[in-house]
């Protein structure tokens, strides 16, 4: 990256700018000019604005030219401050985001696009060999049972592919915004906690209000999370996220309780074909999400809105979604349970069973490390000229592929068992994240092997769900499994929430350094949990895939 003197000055230009509007309005609120950067006494003072923004206001024609006179790429940024002031300016970790425009190069973006190509590739590739290899179940015969998946799947696409849409320009929209990493990283915590908070409740939520009024309820309260990126108001984006955690909780409860209880109870539908129904969702919700990226980029970049671009265009699919839900579905009710009673019922099947213990233990510290990466990708890569959308396409890709890997492992030519997998699958994002400690060192940032290593993070997580989905299946008791799923969520966005505090009280470059660092402790603790369970159950052969010919779920193109 080049730095170059008439980038700062265009810089310097830019906040002053900025800063002589907030002036002119006359405000006095503090959180405004916190926000910008500057102070209300220094609108007019540019000898004083200048040491705040390291830009030297007045700097001799000796001084500029020890700027000038050397080469471009060993220009620094401030430089022409410190040669004005007689000293070193220390880099405010609050102000890191007004940081002097540079001039990027192409690698990030050939690298982008080649490695989407390339998974892309794959993925067709293997899932083209599969479904030729396989004949279709016997589930798809039957045209009944056809025409009710495809009800279900009109509402569900649409409300996953409007959630997916949003995914690669949040962080992205709130940088856009002003605001620093460490008000981004509150604003991610009120999403986590809101998430975790109506996680608990949303089972009985959805019982009391209906599966179908739920469905409804998720579409107008993702939309209105939408409308609220429109604002610029910290509040107004802190209700956002209260929303868009309520929101993702009835995503992943209403839609799949409403499948389920019309699959047996009105249609009669055999048991057996539930799990073929969602292999092939969880199959298409890649699709889904790869095509998202490609979208969210071309939106971002052609209808001129910027980054809040794919919030807004979720939300027709969002209203969509909702209207066939009303036209098409029926409502359905269900026999509640006391909250009390699921999560003592819960945490008595935690306690006496070593292999859910170990079961959660693994859960909370790998997707609490995963949610981690998901704030960290965007200010790691964003800065090297790296295009979110096609990125973001990249890493579902990536997980597909790795989806992909785990039906050809646990095939009948490999016969490989989820417990095998999983041990991999943490064994791969261990050794990833002690490259991303390297690549993210300070000065010496490396985006394409910071690129690379959140590639095979994904391609870890694409072996890591199905594998732990498995085993909770076989291990976890049907009539427990809403209890202990409840807190397994507890410890897992407890430590995620803790991890992006800590990002908010350190220095931005150091910080995600030693983040992945804290991420890489936490992932060893995690294989050491897989190495416990590993031994309690090597000799069950309740936790052994079936034989491929009895398995009915395959996802089919």
């Amino acid at each position: 990256m080049e730095v170059t003197a008439v980038g700062e000055e265009a810089n310097r230009g830019d906040r002053l700018g900025f800063g002589q509007r907030c002036c002119s309005l006359r405000s006095s609120n503090p959180w405004l000019y916190r926000t910008a950067g500057i102070f209300p006494e220094h609108c007019t003072e540019e000898k004083k604005i200048g040491p705040y923004f390291r830009v030297a206001p007045q700097a001799s024609k000796s001084q500029r030219s020890r700027c000038h006179g050397r080469a471009a790429s060993e220009a620094r940024p401030g430089e022409a401050t410190a040669a004005a002031y007689g000293r070193p300016f220390p880099t405010h970790p609050r102000r890191q985001e007004f940081r002097a425009r540079v001039v990027r190069g192409p690698t990030m973006l050939v690298t982008a696009y080649l490695a989407f190509v390339g998974l892309l590739a794959s993925c067709l590739g293997l899932e083209l060999s599969r479904c030729r290899a396989k004949p279709p179940g016997r589930a798809c015969s039957n045209p009944s049972f056809l025409r009710f998946q495809l009800d279900f799947y009109q509402v569900y696409f649409l409300a996953l592919a409007a959630d997916w849409l949003q995914a690669p320009y949040l962080y992205k929209l709130y940088q856009h915004y002003y605001f620093l990493e460490g008000q981004i990283a509150i604003l991610y915590v009120c999403g986590l906690a809101s998430t975790v908070l109506f996680g608990l409740v949303a089972s009985s939520l959805v019982d009391w209000l209906g599966r179908k009024n739920s469905c409804v309820l998720f579409s107008l309260t993702y939309s209105l999370c939408c409308l609220t990126k429109l604002s610029q108001d910290y509040f107004v984006l802190l209700v956002g996220r209260a929303l868009g955690g309520l929101s993702t909780a009835l995503l992943f409860s209403a839609f799949e309780a409403w499948y389920i209880h019309e699959h047996v109870e009105r249609h009669d539908f055999p048991a057996e074909w539930i799990p073929a129904t969602f292999a092939r969702a969880a199959f298409w919700n890649h699709v889904l999400a790869v095509v998202a990226g490609v979208a969210a980029e071309a939106v971002a970049s052609w209808i001129g809105l910027g980054p809040v671009a794919p919030f807004v265009a979720a939300i027709p699919l969002l209203a969509l979604a909702g209207a066939l839900a009303l036209r098409n579905w029926g409502e359905n009710y269900d026999r509640q349970r006391a909250f009390s009673r699921t999560c003592a019922g819960g945490l008595r099947c935690l306690l006496s069973d070593r292999r859910v213990l170990l079961l959660g233990t693994i859960q909370a510290l790998f997707e609490s490390v995963i949610f981690i990466f998901v704030f960290l990708w965007t200010p790691v890569l964003d800065p090297h000229g790296a295009p979110l959308g096609i990125i973001f396409s990249s890493f579902m890709a990536a997980s597909l592929l790795g989806s992909s890997l785990y039906r050809i492992a646990t095939s009948k030519r490999y016969h490989l068992q989820p417990m095998h997998l999983l041990s991999l699958a943490v064994l791969i994002v261990v050794f990833s994240l002690f490259m991303l400690t390297f690549s993210t060192s300070p000065g010496q940032e490396s985006p394409v092997e910071s690129f690379i290593a959140f590639l095979l993070i994904e391609l870890a997580c694409g072996l890591y769900f199905p594998s732990m989905s498995f085993l909770r299946r076989k291990v976890i008791p049907e009539t427990e499994q809403a209890g202990v799923l409840n807190w397994f969520r507890v410890p897992l966005h407890l430590l995620a929430c803790l991890g992006l505090l800590v990002l908010h009280d350190s220095d931005r470059k150091t910080g995600t350094r030693n983040m992945f660092s804290i991420c890489s402790a936490v992932m060893v603790m995690a294989l050491l949990a897989v190495v416990g369970l590993f031994t309690v159950v090597r000799h069950d052969a309740e936790l052994r895939v079936p034989s491929p010919t009895e398995e009915p779920y395959a996802p089919e193109l």
